[in-house]
Order: C-alpha cells, then structure tokens, then sequence
C-alpha cells in the first residue's frame, strides 16, 4: 500500500482491519517518526514537556544506534520507543526474512539502551505488504498506522495548519516527524497541532491506553 494523503479511507481500514488506525480511548495520541536525532528530538521533548503530553516516537535502529544517549532521554522522559526498522527502508523493497532481520537490528540496538520490550511498529514511508500483520505477530508487535498525515517533512508550516484543521478528530493518531527536513517548523506544528486540538476540547492520551 502507498501512503494515504492526510487521512485514510474507511475501506482501507476496514480491509486492513488488524492494523491500528485510531485511538481506542477517543483521545488523541501523538507520534514521530525518523529519531533520534541531535537537530529535533531535544526540542521535541521540550514542547511536549511544556503541554505534559506523552508520544510514541517510532525511531530508525541505525538512529538509535548512532544517538544512544538521545535515545535514553525518550525513555527517560517516559514517551514510548517504536520500531521504524533499522535502516528506514521501504519494506516492500525486500523479503519478509529480511524485514525480520531488520527489526532484530532495530531490537539489538535498542536492547542497549533499555530491558523493557517494543511493541509497536510502523513501517517506513507508511508502506507494508498484505501478510505484514502474521510476521508482526512473531515479535509480539502492533503495526501503528495514523488518521491524520501533516506533512511536516514537506517543512511548510501552511500544509501542516491545511490538515490538523481538515482532518482533525478526537481519537486522532497524528504522524509528526522528529526528521531535520521538518527542523524549521517543527515546534510550531506540535503548537498549531495542540492548541486546536485544546480549542474543541479534545484530549491528549497515554499512548499504552490509546493503542489497547
């Protein structure tokens, strides 16, 4: 499957069914893709920090690899770490033995930084093949999609404002990106985000609550 543009049609979630579109809680739940890194993940923290919100971030294995230290302070500030794969590459690209091999780097890379187990996924660029739910099942892992895309990787704020505005809903799963192509309007997308969320009255969930 390709990208969906902002939000996914029903039937799409209907035939992919086993996979997680919306929160469960009627609340919305905040991710970034693409961490750790040393030009976003630090102001990302601190934004959420000054609304208390806590996010998923789905992070790259060769991220987490080379930035360690920046991984920690993710877990250290109790947000939740993904699995985006290790290398970020498109998995329709390759073999499910070769997806498998993917998520155990991502794994061997993460069992570094912490002893507690992933269990969420997404897959690069919002690819994945039909039988992707049966191999997510032999690592115990959910596959994490979105109801709302920004965009913010495109760095023009006006896109991100054009689809929180559209296509924003209560139980949300809003795809942000902790990516230096977004570094220029990243803490103003997580601001325009939030405050019109807050301005009809949605909440911001626990990301464990909101994916049960």
């Amino acid at each position: 499957m390709k990208s969906i543009l902002y939000s996914p049609p029903k039937i799409i979630k209907n035939v992919f069914s086993n996979f997680i579109w919306e929160t469960t809680t009627n609340e919305i739940l905040l991710t970034f893709d693409d961490g750790p890194n040393p030009q976003t993940t630090e102001l990302i923290l601190k934004e959420l920090s000054n609304y208390s919100i806590k996010a998923i971030f789905f992070c790259v294995g060769d991220n987490i690899q080379k930035y360690p230290s920046i991984a920690k302070e993710i877990l250290g500030e109790n947000h939740i770490i993904g699995n985006h794969t290790f290398t970020h590459r498109n998995i329709r690209e390759y073999n499910y033995a070769e997806l498998g091999k993917e998520i155990d780097k991502f794994n061997e890379a993460y069992n570094k930084i912490s002893d507690s187990h992933v269990r969420y996924f997404r897959p690069p660029h919002g690819r994945f093949r039909i039988k992707l739910h049966t191999e997510l099942n032999k690592y115990q892992l959910k596959n994490v999609m979105w109801s709302l895309l920004t965009f913010d990787y495109k760095n023009d704020l006006n896109i991100v404002k054009f689809a929180v505005t559209n296509y924003l809903n209560s139980n949300s799963i809003i795809v942000l990106h902790d990516n230096p192509k977004c570094l220029d309007i990243i803490i103003d997308s997580i601001k325009f985000t939030v405050d019109e969320a807050l301005a009809r009255a949605y909440r911001f969930g626990d990301p464990t609550e909101c994916l049960k």
